[in-house]
């Protein structure tokens, strides 16, 4: 604690966040940082990028490529590259990137030399301190003689990650704060990044990030380890300026477009088009919910209250490429992402927004907790918890029980056209395993707004799957009906609680 001590009180002679350079480097010091600068009015960070870089169009800013046989780290042998995406053309925030080597910070200074700059050369004279817009990590994920893409942190508090065999999908963020609030969503930034140099035989990454924004500062720290799920241990100091309308913790962006439970009203090809197909919870109370994602035509927010969740994630359950028929986007093999709390986060509520998209090009679907509670202003919000990215198999989280596996939606043209029919398919080990006996059954709750008509249970003899059939009439008045099922077989409940909002 002597380091801390001394920076502390540089920092109260100086009144401003200096660096010690000669003090260890460590979470504690990003900490004290962060709590230092949330004391500060908040300034925007000037550009540093040249109005030469500014100026390039699209196709210019795409030969600006970082050349990969001068990766960090690759020159020493060490298992984990690190890779930097070059500012211009809209990109011209950058942040400051440093390397942590035995406990000492040192920047990452920009070189034009790292880069490959194809046709788009004439930029003249560009400064040493101008920055990167952001960072990836390669590691030989797949291939024990190449380095693969694992990770990127780029733009506002983005990054995502991959595991074997893997494509890019969700995303993640370190916070979010006023989600489609009437005023418009604020967006901290990561505008400092530290990665710590890693041992020759080593299986993890450490990289640690100073967040800023006009509400809140933040000091993070992402220990990486790959695999057939790649995992981020996530610790987290998070002060506020002031009060917002919306503090969304450990945030997960994702995109779905259409699927099983909506029509295809896109002439699109393809059968389905999402990076994730649903929200799955594991309570406090040890309930596994289900929410089949869907495109709506305005905003959604949905908040399911809950006290020291065990876990929540946005999950592509539907790994059947014929779902998809995608060469190109192979939407099949994107990660789900799965937040593991560390610890015990109290009261508060998982909160799910869906937003209308109409196409596959922008994120709709965010997902994060909102504490009951936060500390006072200039007090530190600890949260610590684990990132599972992963695809069923590797790593994932499945409810023990039966759990859904498809959700379908739709009327009869010719008989009872007033009627709302669904079809709830589960399976599971246990559920497979079973015939079709009297003593397991559907349990049904309809809300305010429908009444339920019809229900029937069958086994299906193709795949072993159950098939929750029922009807609901709508009573008129336009509101939305929140519907629940589940399988049991009294005192047992034998699946995961399916959970849809059905908008008329």
């Amino acid at each position: 604690m002597k380091h801390l001590l001394l920076l502390g009180l540089t920092l109260l002679a100086t009144g401003a966040v200096v660096r010690a350079n000669d003090a260890p480097f460590d979470f504690e010091v990003l900490q004290f940082r962060a709590k230092s600068l949330a004391a500060q009015p908040y300034a925007d960070r000037p550009s540093r990028v040249p109005d030469s870089l500014r100026r390039i169009s699209y196709d210019q800013y795409r030969d600006l490529r970082f050349n990969p046989e001068l990766s960090w780290w690759r020159r020493e042998q060490l298992p984990f590259h690190l890779q930097f995406f070059h500012p211009g053309f809209i990109y011209h925030h950058t942040v400051q990137l440093n390397e942590v080597i035995d406990g000492k910070e040192q920047p990452i200074n920009y070189d034009r030399r790292l880069f490959n700059f194809g046709q788009t050369k004439s930029l003249g004279s560009l400064p040493k301190d101008m920055g990167f817009t952001g960072f990836r990590v390669h590691y030989p994920l797949n291939n024990p003689d190449y380095h693969d893409e694992l990770a990127v942190f780029q733009g506002a508090s983005y990054f995502r990650a991959l595991g074997k065999a893997m494509r890019y999908g969700i995303s993640a963020r370190g916070l979010a704060l006023n989600t489609a609030e009437p005023d418009g969503e604020e967006f901290p930034v990561f505008e400092e990044f530290w990665v710590e140099r890693p041992e020759q035989k080593a299986s993890r990454v450490t990289v640690y990030a100073l967040m800023d924004s006009r509400s809140v500062t933040g000091a993070f720290r992402f220990i990486i380890t790959p695999g057939d799920a790649t995992v981020m241990e996530v610790k987290s100091a998070i002060y506020r300026r002031k009060d917002v309308a919306v503090f969304g913790v450990a945030p997960l962006t994702s995109m779905f477009w259409f699927g099983e439970t909506t029509s295809n009203q896109y002439e699109d090809l393809r059968p389905e088009v999402h990076d994730s197909d649903g929200l799955l919870m594991h309570r406090g109370n040890n309930e596994w919910i289900w929410r089949p994602l869907s495109n709506p035509k305005a905003v959604r927010v949905a908040a399911f209250a809950d006290e020291n969740p065990k876990g929540f994630g946005l999950i592509q359950r539907d790994r059947r490429f014929e779902s998809y028929e995608d060469l190109e986007a192979h939407y099949h093999e994107r990660p789900s992402l799965w937040v593991e709390p560390i610890g015990e986060w109290g009261p508060g509520d998982v909160r799910l927004f869906e937003l209308p998209t109409p196409d596959e090009t922008q994120d709709n679907i965010v997902a994060f907790w909102v504490p009951k509670t936060l500390p006072p202003l200039g007090e530190p919000l600890l949260l610590d918890y684990r990132l599972h990215w992963f695809m069923e198999g590797k790593g994932g989280r499945t409810p023990p029980a039966g759990y859904v596996t498809s959700t379908r939606i739709g009327r009869s043209a010719t008989h009872e056209p007033e009627l709302v029919r669904f079809w709830v398919d589960v399976t599971g080990r246990y559920l497979a395993a079973q015939k079709s006996i009297p003593e397991v059954a559907a349990d049904i709750s309809v809300g305010e707004g429908a009444t339920l008509i019809h229900q029937s249970l069958e086994k299906n003899p193709y795949n072993g799957s159950w098939r929750i059939a029922f009807a609901i009439k709508p009573d008129g008045s336009g509101r939305p009906v929140e519907l629940r099922c589940f399988l049991k077989r009294p005192p047992h409940i034998l699946t995961e609680t399916w959970s849809y909002l059905w908008n008329p």
